[in-house]
């Protein structure tokens, strides 16, 4: 079995320490336009010394109407260079791979917060989303493009494009959402040429050893996995990316739909020839057992999310301890003041149903 602090080579010259990579996570802490806060800094700079081979950042917008949350970090203009260059060189320095995520909400956009209607791949009478025309899902793909350029000029080792949760890539491949005519829906191919398009982009925008991934969740939000499984294989055997982060919910689950039943959701991806891209897995990784699961099913990175919210330095702990498990919830808004979450953060930790203790009834 390949052992969790090996270090690993992602394909185009970064090298992680280790198996562990900071999961991309909502933490409501940056500034109002979009500007790095020192909250924010001292939330993932913490895990960088930490013990994480990859620390990822949140998703960072790479429109201003594509923003999904308030106090989101931005990487829609060089207005964002200067904190995000502060922010790259000290996960850095810390022995971390430095990748920021690149995210557009879509439909999910509040129209209060981007002052404007949230844009969609087609109306959406739910959200009071408007469809996207063609120029401006060509407007879409440059500023993806743009941003992942922006993240290198700030000094990342590279960029991961969110097309998971419901957001706007996903929204395309999405055929309950997506219900256009032209060459950005219809078909799976169709659907699915939005992503492909922002990958060819920055690819041939960003240096060959800029490290590129994706994140994909296989279920939910109108995705089918067989369509999801395709995507998959395509982004493995084209050779463009070097990451392939999958969110599964539950690393151990079975897939929702019954036509697929009977064995793991993660054996759907990981029986696919991946040639020389990483695999990363997240989904309820809360202690060294879960890991281990995570390279014993044949994924090459273990990804966590609410275990390194409870723990910046859960990768050393498991070090320590092979058999270390995070603290069990609900916690103190002490614990998670002491490992570096700010006021903001907390109060969003607040609204995860039994994630920190009720002080009053304390």
């Amino acid at each position: 079995m390949t052992g969790l602090f090996e270090p690993l080579r992602l394909g185009r010259g970064a090298t992680l320490k280790n198996r562990f990579m900071l999961a991309p996570l909502t933490n409501l802490q940056s500034h109002p336009d979009g500007r790095l806060s020192d909250e924010e800094y001292r939330w993932l700079t913490m895990r960088a010394r930490g013990g994480f081979g990859l620390t990822m950042t949140c998703a960072s917008h790479v429109q201003a109407v594509g923003q999904g949350f308030a106090g989101q970090l931005g990487v829609f203009g060089d207005q964002h260079l200067e904190g995000l260059a502060r922010l790259a060189t000290a996960i850095k320095a810390e022995g971390s791979v430095a990748m920021m995520q690149l995210h557009h909400a879509g439909m999910r956009s509040p129209a209060a917060l981007i002052g404007a209607t949230p844009v969609c791949p087609s109306d959406n009478a739910e959200t009071g989303a408007r469809a996207l025309a063609v120029a401006e899902i060509e407007q879409l793909v440059e500023d993806f493009v743009a941003a992942a350029v922006r993240a290198e000029r700030a000094g990342f080792d590279g960029v991961e494009i969110h097309g998971a949760h419901g957001y706007v890539v996903s929204q395309f491949l999405s055929p309950e959402i997506n219900r256009r005519t032209d060459a950005y829906g219809g078909s799976f191919e169709n659907r699915a040429r939005l992503l492909f398009e922002i990958v060819a982009g920055v690819r041939r925008r960003c240096r060959s050893g800029f490290v590129l991934g994706v994140r994909l969740s296989p279920e939910r939000f109108g995705l089918k996995l067989d369509e999801i499984r395709e995507v998959a294989r395509q982004l493995l055997s084209d050779g463009k990316i070097d990451l392939l982060d999958l969110s599964l919910w539950d690393v151990r689950k079975e897939p929702e739909d019954p036509a697929f039943k009977g064995r793991s959701l993660l054996s759907y991806f990981t029986d696919l020839e991946r040639g020389s891209v990483r695999v990363g897995i997240a989904g309820k990784v809360m202690g060294g057992a879960d890991a281990r699961h995570c390279l014993e099913s044949g994924a090459d990175l273990a990804i966590i999310g609410r275990g390194a919210i409870l723990h910046h330095d859960f990768p050393q702990r498991v070090q320590a301890d092979p058999d270390f498990r995070a603290v069990p919830l609900p916690v103190s808004v002490g614990h998670l003041l002491a490992e570096g979450l700010g006021p903001t953060f907390v109060g969003y930790m607040k609204t995860w149903k039994g994630f920190v203790q009720d002080e009053a009834a304390g």
